[in-house]
């Protein structure tokens, strides 16, 4: 989480020069590349069966990360993946359909009224960003729905690495018309090296070695802290202060996942390859 959070926090601070669309582009063709570099998958032996899977995981894939950068142009980092962290919580209350699971669909839903836009200000926040952040966990939980497809469909990590390719033809195109030839600048490459090392490449490893060691149950709980991290991370690194009552906002999210977690509910533990 730290090294996501931190990776979201330096791709924020290439917006001035490549925008959120061209650092959204960059990173994710080049994770694509070192994933592809490092695990060497046989993309073209694959059936077509396997890709009718594949494709709308790396759609979703993409489209995630370009809503979740954009959403970024507007919002601080910690509330943007507080509002982002809804796409999955929802999903796993959808999944568990326990009675006693709504107590936490209140809190996260109190939560998300906490930080909204009111009177189109609300504490100074963006609606457009809010939409934007909120569109981001939409398909933050059909990444998850999908991936699910094609793990069953596609062996080890080959339909991961697919996955992001898919999703690189999607944003590329995005970063290419919004950054041009400033993507291929020697600057930006580097940056956009470190960013997809930090975002992507070194967070996927961790989890995998993580999710051997420790039971998924307790992997959720700690996931669930990504929203603290996130707005740690905007603190320290891009000096994003929060008011108290996005803390709360932040507070009540956080607790309902925890709370999904712990209840029994299908809390999906995935890699988040996102921000």
């Amino acid at each position: 989480m730290l090294s996501i959070q931190g990776g979201a926090a330096f791709a924020k601070s290439l917006f001035p020069t490549l925008g959120a669309a061209g650092t959204t582009g960059l990173r994710v063709t080049l994770a694509a590349a070192i994933l592809g570099l490092v695990f060497r998958p046989r993309l073209r032996e694959l059936p077509w069966a396997a890709w009718r899977a594949i494709l709308p995981y790396g759609a979703a894939l993409g489209l995630m990360n370009l809503t979740f950068y954009l959403s970024l142009t507007r919002l601080p980092l910690g509330l943007a993946v507080t509002l982002e962290f809804v796409g999955p919580l929802v999903l796993s209350l959808v999944l568990s359909r326990r009675v006693q699971d709504l107590g936490w669909v209140a809190l996260a839903a109190l939560g998300i009224l906490l930080i909204a836009p009111r009177g189109g200000v609300g504490e100074g926040l963006d609606p457009i960003g809010v939409a934007l952040a909120l569109t981001a966990g939409a398909f933050w939980a059909l990444y998850i729905l999908a991936g699910g497809a094609v793990g069953r469909r596609v062996p080890g990590v080959t339909g991961v690495v697919a996955g992001m390719t898919v999703a690189a033809a999607v944003t590329l195109p995005f970063g290419i018309v919004q950054a041009g030839t400033g993507l291929l600048a020697p600057s930006a490459l580097l940056a956009g090296l470190a960013v997809a090392v930090l975002s992507s490449a070194l967070p996927y490893s961790l989890e995998m070695a993580a999710l051997r060691a420790i039971p998924a149950r307790v992997f959720g709980v700690l996931m669930s802290l990504e929203p603290a991290i996130a707005a740690l991370s905007g603190l320290l690194f891009l000096g994003e202060r929060l008011t108290l009552g996005q803390w709360l906002a932040m507070g009540c999210v956080i607790a309902a996942s925890v709370g999904i977690t712990l209840s029994g509910a299908q809390k999906v533990a995935v890699p988040e390859p996102v921000n």
